[in-house]
Parts: C-alpha cells; structure tokens; sequence
C-alpha cells in the first residue's frame, strides 16, 4: 500500500502548521507528527472509514481535523486534510460530491 498526499493535501498540512505554530511555538510541530502519525495509519486502515464527499473520512486521533481520501488499486491518494471547525459548506465546495 503506497499512501501519496496530493498537492492541495499538503497546502492544507502548512496552513495547519502554520495556524497552530502562531498558537504556540512548537505545536505547528506536534500538529505535523500528529497528522503524519494518522496517516502512517492508512496502511493498515484506509477504506474503513465513513464516505463524506465521495471520499473516505478519517478524523486525526489529537487534532479537529479530517483527513480526506480515495483508494485506487493499493494506492491511498490524500486529497484534502480539512479543520472540521470551519463550515460545513467550504468543506463540500472544496470536495463537491454528496455529503452521505
């Protein structure tokens, strides 16, 4: 199993840095380790969680954040990595598909 974040997932990764980092210096850090860590889980994990947008929905285990995901053969291609605290439409306006 090959697990690629695609470009806009890691734009998400150094917004998310970077929102944590002006918090507290070192937690932009802790958030990155975290998030990888949930990732890293992907490889034993992907395809069990629920559908949201037409891609699988993993919630990072230390952060509000959810990870976004599609399965194409033995490859994991993360294509958003999203604050669940925003709104509900900025989320499905990036993804499109059918919020299930």
């Amino acid at each position: 199993m090959t697990i690629s974040i695609l470009g806009p997932a890691k734009r998400d990764l150094i917004n998310g840095f970077h929102f944590y980092e002006k918090q507290l210096p070192g937690l932009g850090s802790y958030f990155l380790d975290s998030i990888y860590s949930d990732i890293d889980s992907l490889v034993i994990y992907s395809g069990i969680h629920p559908i949201k947008f037409d891609y699988y929905c993993m919630l990072s285990k230390r952060f509000p954040f959810a990870i976004y995901y599609k399965i194409e053969e033995n490859n994991v291609f993360i294509d958003a990595i999203l604050d669940c605290r925003q709104n509900p439409d900025k989320t499905e306006k990036r993804l499109g598909g059918n919020p299930k």
